[in-house]
């Protein structure tokens, strides 16, 4: 993964608290010279950009010890339903360590499938299915994040929306809590913090 493209992100979130223009990240990444592998289709700009968002929302959270099997056990990305990301994320998280651990990205096609899991991005194709995904993954210190309509107040934690071609951020901290999830005053500071059924 383009280190541009991870310093990019830190410039804004610790500076501007605004997430700008999928178009800069995008001009971040083409001159860093990322570029996906020829045989998988190439993520959209704006899912590139999520990718980082993803890979620093790890730096951004604290979760407790007992959501981690060992010392040395990985943090886990995972992605659930269709993945709009292709090869980006798994470029985004390679050879990187977050206070000593190693990060891996997992795909799941059910909740069910969910084992060791820190951050989940729930995919648009789960709409339908949103609310049983998000009850079954209650009692787990699982950072919940989507793009999906009203996520924040369905009992999702992370929203992403996208306004006037900038990616803003609608955070439940309510539900973070509730999993005993710690977020930084630096993620929280450019969110709109929200409660269940204010989306």
């Amino acid at each position: 993964m383009a280190i541009l493209a991870k310093r990019f992100w830190r410039e804004i979130i610790c500076r501007r608290g605004n997430f700008p223009a999928v178009g800069l990240i995008a001009a971040a990444l083409l001159v860093a010279g990322e570029s996906p592998a020829p045989a998988q289709k190439a993520p959209t700009p704006e899912y590139q950009l999520k990718a980082v968002f993803l890979f620093n929302f790890a730096e951004f959270v604290e979760w407790p010890t007992n959501a981690f099997a060992g010392a040395d056990s990985p943090l886990v990305i995972g992605v659930l339903g269709a993945d709009p990301f292709g090869p980006q994320l798994d470029a985004t998280v390679r050879d990187e360590k977050i206070n000593g651990r190693s990060l891996q990205v997992q795909r799941y096609r059910r909740v069910e499938d969910i084992g060791a899991c820190h951050i989940l991005f729930i995919s648009r194709s789960e709409s339908p299915r949103l609310e049983p995904i998000l009850a079954s993954l209650k009692g787990r210190s699982i950072l919940t994040v989507s793009d999906v309509d009203n996520f924040a107040s369905r009992g999702g934690m992370i929203r992403f929306v996208t306004d006037k071609n900038k990616i803003r951020l609608r955070i439940n901290l309510e539900v973070a809590k509730a999993a005993n999830l710690t977020i930084s005053s630096k993620l929280l500071r450019p969110a709109e913090i929200v409660g269940s059924g204010k989306d």
